[in-house]
């Protein structure tokens, strides 16, 4: 009978792997937009995040500056994804456009080792997992200009109104993600909560930074590209209207030519 080994007070869960809080206290505590979520890991996940972390995963602790071409051994366009669930759809996205690396983040780590899992499963090499904060990930570990896209699939909407200002896209996130996505980057938000799409619709329309990709000035149709997720069909099968926001990365010269 095979001996369980029982950790030791303060020992990590995956000693290679994804730490608890990889900034620790070195930046300023402010109102998050996630809570970290521990749940079970799978046999799987936990072999994936022993195996591949140390090679495809990353700890977001705002120590350094990530050279990304470096970081995927190549220099294509790189996509930030902000929350990827249990990582399907980034995996399935990562398959149909290998030219296209994919830095995924999230907090969740059946997640993280699932979506490692699934990468090592279908050869994929286009894909980086990162753990912790994607706002210290932009601040201080990304170049300006430096993405060719950022996602944002199913935020928490934090329906709640005294939560909102936990909520993810606001005027200020939107600010420092304009900094660092190259021009005509597109930033690309999906929800299922109409509330939070009508806010990321406005903010988003009125930021200089972004001009909304239809012409109408409304939400797109959602794009080949994403997948149909299983939260998302689930959603669709209560009577959710999931909304599509694709906006684009304003040139500074178009900016200009806008105030003139």
């Amino acid at each position: 009978m095979p001996v369980r080994h029982t950790r030791a007070k303060g020992e990590p869960r995956f000693p290679d792997g994804p730490k608890a809080d990889p900034a620790g206290s070195h930046f300023e505590r402010r109102i998050r937009s996630f809570q970290p979520r521990r749940s079970r890991v799978t046999a799987g996940q936990a072999d994936a995040l022993q195996r591949l972390w140390p090679a495809w995963g990353f700890d977001i602790d705002g120590s350094r500056r990530l050279d990304l071409a470096e970081f995927f051994g190549n220099g294509n366009p790189v996509v930030l994804e902000i929350g990827f669930g249990m990582g399907e759809a980034t995996a399935a996205m990562a398959a149909a456009d290998p030219a296209t690396n994919i830095l995924a983040v999230d907090v969740h780590t059946p997640g993280q080792g699932n979506l490692l899992n699934l990468a090592d499963q279908r050869g994929l090499t286009n894909v980086r997992v990162g753990n912790g904060d994607a706002i210290i990930l932009l601040r201080e570990m990304l170049a300006p200009g430096s993405l060719g896209g950022l996602r944002v699939y199913f935020p928490d909407p934090w329906p709640k109104k005294r939560h909102h200002k936990r909520r993810l896209i606001q005027p200020e996130f939107l600010t420092l993600a304009a900094t660092r996505l190259a021009p005509g980057a597109v930033l690309h938000c999906a929800t299922d909560w109409e509330p939070y799409a009508e806010q990321m619709l406005e903010v988003l329309t009125a930021h200089p930074g972004f001009e909304n990709t239809q012409a109408d000035g409304g939400f797109a149709p959602r794009p080949g590209f994403r997948p149909l997720t299983r939260f998302e069909g689930q959603g669709l099968e209560k009577g959710h209207v999931v909304n599509d926001l694709l906006f684009r990365r304003v040139r500074q010269d178009e900016q200009a030519e806008d105030r003139a």
